[in-house]
Parts: C-alpha cells; sequence; structure tokens
C-alpha cells in the first residue's frame, strides 16, 4: 500500500509564485528519489477556529496562506530509503532552492493509506 507524508505550513503570501517554484524544482529531487506524486495546494477556503485550525496549527499571521501538500511513495519502506536521500540532494540545499516561508512553522508525518477508493 502507498505511503503519505504530508506537511502543511504559512507561506507569506507575496511569495506565492516563489513557493510554486521552489515547489516545482523540488518535484524533480522527490522523484529522482522514488516518490511517485507530489500535490500543493494553495489556501482558499481556510478558516480560523475557536479551539483547532490549520491557521493556528501553523500560527498563520494576516499576510501568509495557509499550504497543505502530500508526496506520495510506493511504500514507507521507498519513502525511508528516499527521504534521506532527498534531504542530501544539493538541488534542495538552502543556498540553491532557499524555502520562501519559515520551516519552523512547518508540520509534517508519515501516514500509512487505509483506504483509497
Amino acid at each position: 500500500m502507498n505511503y503519505v507524508d504530508g506537511f502543511v505550513a504559512a507561506v507569506p503570501t507575496a511569495n506565492k509564485q516563489k513557493y510554486i517554484q521552489h515547489a516545482r524544482d523540488a518535484v524533480a529531487v522527490f522523484k529522482d528519489h522514488g516518490a511517485l506524486k507530489m500535490v500543493e495546494c494553495w489556501g482558499d477556503d481556510v478558516p480560523d477556529g475557536t479551539l483547532t485550525s490549520f491557521p493556528m496549527a501553523v500560527k498563520c499571521k494576516p499576510d501568509e496562506t495557509v499550504i497543505f501538500s502530500w508526496i506520495l511513495w510506493p511504500s514507507k519502506e521507498a519513502r525511508d530509503r528516499g527521504m534521506p536521500k532527498v534531504m542530501e540532494d544539493p538541488r534542495l540545499k538552502m543556498d540553491v532552492n532557499p524555502m520562501p516561508f519559515d520551516g519552523k512553522r512547518l508540520i509534517y508525518g508519515g501516514f500509512e493509506v487505509v483506504l483509497d477508493e
């Protein structure tokens, strides 16, 4: 069964095009190291919550937009082999492809697919 790495972050709204380019540059690296697909979503209808919400989770500021993204891998084993290679790939080093957002507020996790219909 496939495996998913999921991400939520707050990106300065003014950096939308920089973020899209950052993601375009990254997708080739992830695919070169075994990922099947990468999906990037720019927040459009992401309400503030009173107890929990995406904006609260990433401490989204008024001039930022929440992004939601995921990377699809063929398996957890493929992800566990590929992700360290991605992190060491020179194409994603900060001086080559800097993150256009505050990476300290990035939320991420790996997820076992239990239903895919």
